[in-house]
């Protein structure tokens, strides 16, 4: 099927059992694994980033973002290439056979993968089919498109965050999914064709490092310099729920932004409830109230005579939110209010409905539900308002966005960062409608989608102004900045806590000039992996078959030193007492001008004593390295799985260097 030469030295091939068992048992042969299975994670942000101000506005056209996804529809407006100069010399990729008309200046390269899954029913091009694919490449890089909008709503100009970065596809997902061959191809090609950012909007379970697809893909890409930048899933608001954790990824969770498109839903005793909705159709009829009944009175299958004529509040569930709509059309039905369910939380999906219809949070489903259940006729409405920006609070971490603690290493700690993900308005294919249903006959050049998916780009984007900017700073560099500048964001109008955030929401205009990074080179995850014990051959199946590296039996190696810009403290509950005292080591690099940087420790309680020394740090000149260590001091008498948080920062007065600190009782 395939052969690697740049994430691994192998091939992947269809194997009876027998004959994977007898490769295996090659004296040549490292290892033989099954196929695995991924999946997709799936105008306002660049204001709301600060990227229009003066010193964000970074010229990045020979910065090249390779996108792992679905495709891309190069006829949208967003991979235009009007005003960018010739290709940049040092790409060495290109377009498939059969779709060197896709490519341009903007789009740069256009590939598909498709061994793992054969796609006999797809498109076998890296045209888009799905929308998933255009929507992420056009928000990390897609050009400057004016009164861009879904439908009328969000309507501006949109960008993507590297606006003049080339874009790079290689389509490795289906309608079946995203296999582990084909994801590993696509890697080996960008790290071939030499992009500068790698963008997967995708993931699987959390797995070992060397067990993982993804995760042995950015480990080759990291060698060569490559940031990449993944998705960290849509399976919150659950602990431990992550994917892509290992420390040479970059994990991005997904947050809101300060725009919303109210819907309110106006009940027949006046309350009057906060929902958003994208319905561009008829409105109801104005200034009257029409009966409304909780779909689970009108039996499961929302029969029509217990639903004609009325607005049918509706629960959140595993059907897709439109087609529930669609349902109580079919019915007879005029309208829908679609209530969340606890687990989808306070935070709202905005959808392109077919009929009348509003999205509310659990809160007010309970309260609607309260109503319908004690009036004799209860009535309401849906008032569509268009689009609404300067929300409050914002932004919110999403429910739905994974959450730490990282399973795999609770030492480090994971998503890295957030940024916008909730209701993004981005480029989008001809083939499907906005809602991706195969009855939505509707064709739109941008759409409104939310997930994780959605801020794994933002963020490669950002990453590429970075590289533009200081195109001599590691992979590790660009994400310490991102992260040692983010800031903390809300829940329930409290801040969150990093299990959720991070670092915090990603703040791109002082992550240009961050002062100190914590920087890492390829010998430093190789010493991680040695503190992981991972043996020879684990290093080898991870390490594109590396072979001049040994784990020194003589050296001390440990997890804690691992130059993170982050720290996870994890320690045994002990009812009967006593304290533990962990220590790490971290060194910062100077990226700016001299100066003197103090720290400043906020510990979470008294169950924890913070201290670094030294606590003064000077740096006379850019690329100066200073090291501190950090003696964290825990009370084990806690309750298991407590949680806490503190932070470290180092300032010279202007700039702030912030590492978040959680501490975990197991």
């Amino acid at each position: 099927m395939y052969t690697y030469k740049n994430t691994i030295r192998g091939f992947s091939a269809i194997l009876t059992a027998e004959e994977a068992r007898a490769m295996e048992a090659r004296d040549e042969v490292l290892s033989v694994r099954p196929e695995m299975m991924y999946e997709l994670h799936t105008t306002r942000t660049p204001h709301f980033l600060g990227l229009d101000r003066k010193e964000a506005k970074l010229a990045a056209s020979n910065v090249i973002i390779g996108v792992l996804d679905t495709g891309v529809w190069p006829e949208s407006k967003s991979f235009s290439d009007k005003g960018l100069g010739p290709i940049p010399g040092k790409w060495r990729g290109g377009c498939d056979k059969g779709s060197l008309s896709m490519c341009n200046k903007k789009l740069v390269g256009a590939r598909y993968f498709s061994q793992g899954y054969e796609a006999s029913l797809e498109s076998k091009s890296p045209r888009d089919t799905d929308g998933h694919g255009t929507h992420t490449s056009s928000t990390a890089a897609g050009s400057v498109v004016s009164k861009a909008s879904l439908l009328g709503y969000a309507e501006g100009t949109a960008r993507g965050m590297a606006a003049q970065a080339r874009v790079a596809m290689y389509k490795c997902c289906w309608e079946g999914g995203c296999f582990g061959t084909d994801i590993l191809a696509a890697m080996d090609q960008a790290i071939e064709d030499n992009v500068d950012v790698l963008s997967l909007s995708l993931g699987g379970m959390a797995a070992d490092y060397y067990m993982d697809t993804i995760s042995i893909g950015a480990f080759a890409a990291m060698q060569k310099g490559i940031l990449v930048s993944c998705s960290a899933g849509n399976s919150g608001p659950t602990p431990s729920s992550l994917a892509n954790t290992a420390p040479w990824i970059t994990t991005v969770g997904a947050g809101t932004l300060d725009r919303d498109f109210p819907a309110h839903v106006i009940l027949g005793n006046g309350k009057r409830y906060l929902g958003i909705s994208l319905y561009t159709g008829p409105p109801l009829p104005a200034g009257k109230m029409l009966p409304i009944v909780y779909a689970r009175d009108a039996s499961n299958n929302v029969t029509n005579e217990k639903v004609k004529g009325k607005i049918v509040l509706c629960d959140r569930g595993v059907n897709a939110r439109v087609a529930k709509g669609s349902v109580v059309e079919a019915a007879g039905g005029i309208g829908m209010v679609l209530a969340n369910t606890a687990l989808d939380g306070d935070e709202l999906m905005a959808d392109a409905h077919f009929i009348p219809a509003t999205a509310i949070t659990a809160k007010t489903g309970g309260k609607i539900k309260k109503y319908l259940s004690s009036a004799r006729k209860p009535t309401a409405t849906i008032k569509f308002e268009g689009t609404k920006l300067g929300v409050q609070p914002s932004p919110v971490v999403a429910a739905f966005s994974s959450r730490g603690p990282n399973l795999v290493n609770p030492e480090i700690l994971k998503p890295d960062l957030i940024a916008p993900g909730v209701n993004i308005l981005a480029a989008w294919t001809k083939v499907v409608g906005p809602t991706g249903l195969a009855f939505d006959e509707r064709r739109v050049d941008f759409n409104i989608i939310s997930g994780t998916s959605m801020s794994c780009p933002h963020v490669s984007g950002l990453a590429a102004l970075l590289k533009a900017a200081h195109s001599d700073w590691s992979p590790a560099a660009i994400r310490s900045a991102l992260m040692t500048t983010a800031y903390s964001t809300y829940k329930n109008s409290e801040t969150s806590n990093p299990f959720g955030h991070g670092a915090g929401y990603v703040d791109p205009v002082p992550a240009l000039d961050p002062g100190l990074v914590y920087d890492l080179c390829p010998l430093d995850y190789f010493d991680f992996l040695c503190a992981l014990n991972y043996d020879s051959a684990q290093i080898k199946l991870l390490a594109l078959g590396e072979t001049n590296f040994n784990c020194d039996k003589k050296k001390t190696y440990s997890v804690n030193n691992l130059n993170y810009p982050s720290f996870a403290v994890s320690v045994q509950a002990d009812q009967k007492g006593g304290t533990v005292v962990l220590k790490y080591t971290r060194t910062l690099t100077n990226v700016g001008k001299g100066g003197t940087y103090k720290v400043s420790l906020f510990s979470p309680s008294q169950s924890v004593k913070i201290s670094v020394v030294p606590g003064i740090l000077t740096f006379s000149q850019k690329n100066e390295k200073k090291s501190y260590n950090v003696t964290f001091k825990v009370a084990t008498k806690m309750k298991a799985n407590t949680n806490q948080f503190g932070r470290i920062e180092w300032s010279d007065g202007k700039h702030v260097v912030g590492s978040p600190v959680a501490f975990s009782w197991t």
